[in-house]
């Protein structure tokens, strides 16, 4: 898939899920319409996140807490790729927003489509003055705006600048320093630039696992673990049971 490709998979994306491309993404409330587990956690730097498609109707996504907010939702984009885009996918471990192309294409097809779906060209271009896109000057303001309004990460969007040649590769390098300073002094919170979302979960994962152990299929023990690893503490259930009878 080339990137023009890329686009239109991301616009088709944008449009069957009834988004218009200029708007943002509601992440969280996406994942949840499209019946996708998805679980934050705090991982190893080595990678962003995983992705597991067992079939049309049972998708899981781990997306590492330990990331920004404006990389983990970059994060959940490359994965929404391998999940509904990606022809005969089954699962991938994956170190999002490298784009290269020479080291694995599937992944840089990710980060393209996660670049397009995240910060859509006309609401890009909407964002930004047309003095600045006349004279190919883009400035930290305009930078602040559309990535808190888009909540996506720096790099994700100094990508796109770039790659519509809005801006050079010296001036992408440093934009990419004292970012949560350029933030504050512009009266930004810097809370999209830090880690969070950790022990997170979107979707039926509790359902699933409480129909598991009335079905017998796995174990109070099993039960209980998958509980915890929703963060939520046995023993409070166990009290609250004791209260009640």
């Amino acid at each position: 898939m080339n990137d023009l490709l890329s686009e239109k998979a991301s616009s088709s994306f944008r449009l069957d899920n009834g988004l218009n491309n200029a708007d943002p993404i509601r992440l969280k409330s996406l994942l949840q319409k499209l019946n996708v587990i998805t679980v934050f956690a705090p991982l190893s730097e080595k990678f962003s996140g995983m992705a597991l498609k067992a079939n049309k109707d049972n998708r899981f996504m781990l997306v590492n807490s330990n990331q920004s907010l404006g990389k983990q939702h970059f994060t959940i984009c490359h994965e929404l790729y391998h999940l509904f885009i990606q022809a005969d996918f089954a699962s991938q471990v994956c170190y999002t927003g490298k784009f290269d192309k020479k080291a694995d294409i599937t992944e840089y097809n990710a980060d393209v489509f996660a670049s397009y779906l995240l910060l859509p060209t006309d609401g890009l271009l909407e964002s930004i003055p047309n003095g600045e896109i006349e004279k190919k000057n883009i400035s930290l303001q305009t930078i602040l705006y559309i990535e808190h309004f888009y909540s996506c990460s720096r790099r994700a969007l100094l990508y796109r600048l770039k790659y519509l040649k809005l801006i050079t590769a010296a001036e992408y390098d440093s934009y990419t320093t004292d970012i949560q300073k350029g933030a504050l002094q512009n009266g930004y919170d810097v809370d999209l630039y830090k880690s969070g979302n950790h022990k997170t979960v979107i979707g039926d994962y509790g359902i699933i696992a409480k129909k598991l152990f009335d079905s017998e299929k796995v174990s109070e023990s099993h039960y209980y673990s998958l509980l915890a690893d929703l963060g939520i503490d046995i023993t409070k259930i166990d009290e609250n049971q004791h209260g009640e009878d």
